[in-house]
């Protein structure tokens, strides 16, 4: 995994525990993909000029500790996956105070041209070969990808049997 942000849990950024709010761990995994845009050649001035962009078309966070205000925090990511349009990241973020991650995100990132309403696009050959280069065959699959979210399914009695809640 490669290191794509860092910065500092800022005041605005806490909730009324001193917690740093659960969009705001988004807000950060955002800023780790405008860096990794930048890393495989999507920089600002490249999206103006080719029209092209990444889109999120999936994002999956797992809180797993709590960061304060004012701590330094990491972002680290790594590529899972790539096609012709897609990629998709996996990050961890860690925070001064731990070894150990306090959150991770995989995202689901679409190749689109501007141009045409923000329609699907292949990549740009340099840009496929950059993306295509961090996806190696020692990635690491992302301890925290590929999770679901969701309650075991109970069966629930008939109606009628009486054993209902009430």
């Amino acid at each position: 995994m490669h290191t794509l942000y860092r910065d500092t849990v800022r005041p605005e950024w806490v909730d009324f525990n001193c917690h740093l709010r659960d969009a705001f761990y988004m807000l950060v995994y955002s800023f780790a993909v405008d860096a990794f845009m930048d890393h495989i050649g999507l920089d600002d001035a490249t999206r103006r000029s080719r029209n092209r962009s990444l889109f999120t078309l999936e994002a999956h966070v797992v809180f797993l500790h709590e960061i304060k205000e004012g701590a330094a925090i990491r972002v680290d990511g790594a590529v899972l996956g790539v096609d012709s349009k897609r990629i998709h990241l996996y990050m961890e973020m860690f925070s001064d105070k731990r070894h150990e991650a306090v959150s991770a995100s995989e995202q689901m990132l679409l190749h689109v041209d501007m141009t045409s309403h923000a329609k699907s696009a292949v990549f740009d050959p340099d840009i496929a070969a950059r993306t295509s280069s961090l996806r190696s065959g020692d990635t690491p699959t992302g301890r925290y990808a590929g999770r679901v979210i969701g309650l075991p399914f109970v069966a629930r009695p008939a109606s009628g049997s009486g054993t209902e809640p009430a």
